[in-house]
């Protein structure tokens, strides 16, 4: 997925903010997308994340 699709993707879910990161990465449909970044791509990872709205301490403890 690009940038783009997974921003528009999240952007359908609504409540974010209430949501675990788990949750937020699940309900957006980016899960296996950010397990795949998570693995080979930690810049990527670290966007959605960010796009996810997690604050920057919990993106430097899960990816690492």
């Amino acid at each position: 997925m690009t940038d783009e699709e997974i921003q528009n993707a999240i952007n359908k879910v609504d409540g974010l903010g209430g949501m675990t990161v788990n949750e937020r990465l699940f309900v957006s449909g980016v899960m296996d997308e950010f397990d795949n970044a998570l693995k080979n791509d930690k810049e990527k990872a670290r966007r959605i994340l960010e796009m996810l709205h997690v604050d920057k301490g919990s993106i430097d403890k899960i990816v690492k």
